[in-house]
């Protein structure tokens, strides 16, 4: 059970209809804390410069700790597409004590900067298994529409990016995999060997049918649990604890039932 918290670095501050939701660095911070000390959550995924702030905090004991590498894809840019690698390597992260990186792939048939992307994470993935560390491959289709890069949340552009993303790199041995909770997604996963954790996404409707998607897809094999941001550090109750602690019931039942006495 695993926070994602690397949305900004990418200008990726909004969360349903409110574009600036994590604009307050503090806010998130708090956000972040309470949702990290609840029982059952087993680390998070973040950028440098918020990492620091938990390391600062005294918050990531004993947490496992992902470091996110490819922010240079900004939301809304023309070269969106071409996702530099702008944040850490996998020196860094070896040197830190993390567990692995996270790079997102998205792969766009008709826009050149995708290739860019695919070799990057390629190299990423070398890297990082030469350190023996987690490479977490967070694969999409995407294209644009009217202007926009758009992800394709069908099971066969899934399915797509699974094969893509499984063949990046010299080795799988270390590899983990992203992935968005969709449609037919036992079809999904017979796509891959692969280790798995559920995306939340940007949250839309109500938070009842994504949480029981999430229970749904969580007793699939080769799905191991839950890499959630926004969905539960920002939820339309307002409640972190509640939001976290009811996603942590699906990972780990025991924890959540600890939660919720507490």
């Amino acid at each position: 059970m695993l926070l994602a918290a690397d949305h900004p670095a990418r200008g990726a501050i909004s969360v349903g209809g409110d574009p600036t939701a994590m604009a307050d660095r503090g806010q998130l911070l708090d956000r972040l804390v309470r949702a990290l000390t609840r029982p059952g959550v087993d680390g998070v995924l973040g950028t440098a410069d918020v990492l620091e702030d938990l390391l600062l905090l005294g918050v990531l004991d004993d947490k496992v700790v992902i470091g996110s590498m490819n922010r240079g894809g900004l939301a809304g840019a023309a070269f969106e597409m071409d996702d530099r690698f702008t944040g850490y390597n996998a020196a860094t992260l070896a040197r830190m004590g993390f567990e692995g990186g996270k790079m997102m792939t998205r792969i766009d048939p008709d826009d050149p900067g995708s290739l860019a992307t695919l070799e990057a994470s390629a190299q990423a993935v070398s890297q990082l298994s030469d350190h023996g560390l987690m490479a977490m491959v967070e694969p999409f289709m995407s294209h644009r529409v009217n202007g926009t890069a758009k992800n394709e949340l069908t099971p066969e552009a899934v399915i797509r990016s699974i094969a893509i993303a499984s063949g990046l790199g010299p080795t799988s041995r270390h590899m983990w995999l992203k992935l968005p909770a969709v449609d037919d997604m036992a079809r999904v996963m017979a796509a891959t060997t692969l280790p798995t954790l559920l995306l939340g996404g940007d949250p839309s409707g109500p938070p009842e049918e994504y949480y029981a998607r999430w229970e749904k897809t969580l007793s699939l094999a080769g799905v191991r649990g839950l890499i959630v941001g926004r969905t539960l550090l920002y939820p339309p109750s307002g409640d972190v604890e509640s939001a976290v602690d009811a996603a942590v019931g699906m990972v780990h039942p025991d924890q959540g039932e600890a939660a919720h006495e507490r």
